[in-house]
C-alpha cells in the first residue's frame, strides 16, 4: 500500500501518542491498558474525523468546491470538525442534523451545538430521525449549485473508502509506534459507528499483515449488519489504499452489547466509563462513542477476553464538547 499516492490535506503536526493507563490498568487487574491519542488530533477539539477529512477536503479542493454539506446527529462531532476544516481551508458550510431522538436538538444547546455556532456555520437545517440523508444532501447541493456554487457533499462520519484511508494511514502509525517502542500489542479496541474507522484500522492492520485482532464496539447497529456493512467497507478501502488480498470475514469484530436503549442515550456503563477515566487518568471520554467503547473494554476485561498479561490498544476518538450537553448523565452517581 501506498498512501502517498493519494492526495492529503495535513491538519495534524506529527503523530498522536500512544500512552501508558497504569491507574486502569492496575484498577482492572490486568491486561496492560494503553490509549492512542486520537482526540488530540487537529482542528477544532480534534478528534478521529480529522484523519478521515485529510483525504476528503483534499478530494474537495480538487474539484473546486467552495461549500461543503454533511451531515450528523444534533450533536455530531463529525459535523463540528467538517465545518473546522470549511473555516481552515475557507469553504462555506451547511450542516444537516438529524434528530435521532425525538427532541433532542435545542438551537441554544451546549456542546458541539454551541460550537457549530461559533464557528461560523453557514447554515444549519434539522430533520427527523429516519429522514432520507443523502437524498436530502443532494437537494442541498442542487440549491447551492442553483445560485452558482460548487458543493461537495461529505458522507456522515466521512464513511466512505477514501475518509477511512485516515484510519489505514492511523493503523500504520500505530505500527511505527509500537516498533520504535518495541511494544507488542495483542488487541486493539475502537468505536464502531458509521463506521470508518473501524473499516480502516481494519484494512490498515490487515493490509500491513500486522497479525493484530480488532474489536469495534458498536454504538449504535446490531452485531450482524454492522459486520456485514464495514467488512465491504473496509475492502473497498484496502483496494484503494492499493492491498491486493481481500479481508476474511471473522477478522470483522462487533460488539453490540454495549449500546444500551439506543444511539446518544446514556446508561450507567457508560457513565461508569468515564468516570474511571476521568478520575483515574485525567482523560475525557465522551457519552456517545468513547464512552460506550470504553464500557465495552471494561466489560470485556471483566469477562476474561484478555489474558492478563496482554498489551491492549484502545483507540480514543476523541468527542469530549458532547459532555457539556449531557452533564446529568456523566455526573450521575452510579458507584464509582
Amino acid at each position: 500500500m501506498n498512501l502517498a499516492n493519494i492526495a492529503r490535506r495535513h491538519y495534524t503536526q506529527g503523530r498522536t501518542p500512544i500512552e501508558h493507563l497504569p491507574h486502569l490498568t492496575k484498577h482492572l487487574g490486568g491486561p496492560q491498558i494503553y490509549i492512542k491519542r486520537d482526540d488530540l488530533l487537529g482542528l477544532t477539539s480534534g478528534g478521529n474525523k480529522t484523519r478521515k477529512l485529510e483525504f476528503l477536503m483534499a478530494d474537495a479542493l480538487a474539484k473546486g468546491a467552495d461549500t461543503i454539506i454533511t451531515t450528523g446527529a444534533v450533536q455530531s462531532n463529525h459535523c463540528r470538525l467538517t465545518l473546522s476544516a470549511a473555516v481552515r481551508e475557507g469553504l462555506n458550510c451547511k450542516l444537516l442534523l438529524e434528530e435521532r431522538v425525538e427532541g433532542s436538538y435545542s438551537p441554544d444547546g451546549s456542546g458541539n451545538n454551541l460550537l457549530f455556532r461559533l464557528l461560523g456555520v453557514d447554515s444549519i437545517e434539522v430533520v427527523p430521525g429516519g429522514t432520507d440523508l443523502p437524498a436530502r444532501m443532494e437537494q442541498m447541493a442542487d440549491d447551492v449549485r442553483a445560485t452558482g456554487g460548487t458543493p461537495y457533499i461529505v458522507p456522515g462520519g466521512g464513511s466512505n473508502a477514501l475518509g477511512a484511508l485516515g484510519y489505514v494511514s492511523c493503523a500504520e502509525e500505530i505500527l511505527a509506534q509500537t516498533f520504535e517502542s518495541s511494544l507488542p500489542i495483542d488487541h486493539v479496541v475502537c468505536p464502531s459507528g458509521s463506521g470508518g474507522t473501524h473499516a480502516g484500522l481494519l484494512a490498515g492492520l490487515h493490509g500491513n499483515q500486522s497479525g493484530i485482532p480488532l474489536t469495534g464496539v458498536s454504538v449504535r447497529a446490531e452485531k450482524a449488519p454492522q459486520e456485514a456493512k464495514l467488512l465491504k467497507l473496509a475492502n473497498e478501502t484496502l483496494a484503494l489504499a492499493g492491498g491486493r488480498a481481500d479481508i476474511p470475514a471473522r477478522s470483522m469484530q462487533v460488539v453490540d452489547d454495549y449500546v444500551g436503549p439506543g444511539y446518544s442515550l446514556p446508561t450507567d456503563e457508560m457513565t461508569a466509563a468515564i468516570q474511571t477515566f476521568a478520575r483515574l487518568e485525567g482523560i475525557l471520554l465522551d457519552p456517545v462513542y468513547t464512552g460506550k467503547t470504553a464500557a465495552g473494554l471494561i466489560g470485556m476485561v471483566r469477562e476474561g477476553r484478555f489474558a492478563a498479561d496482554d498489551n491492549v490498544l484502545f483507540v480514543h476518538t476523541g468527542g469530549s464538547p458532547a459532555l457539556y450537553a449531557y452533564p446529568d448523565a456523566v455526573l450521575a452517581d452510579v458507584g464509582v
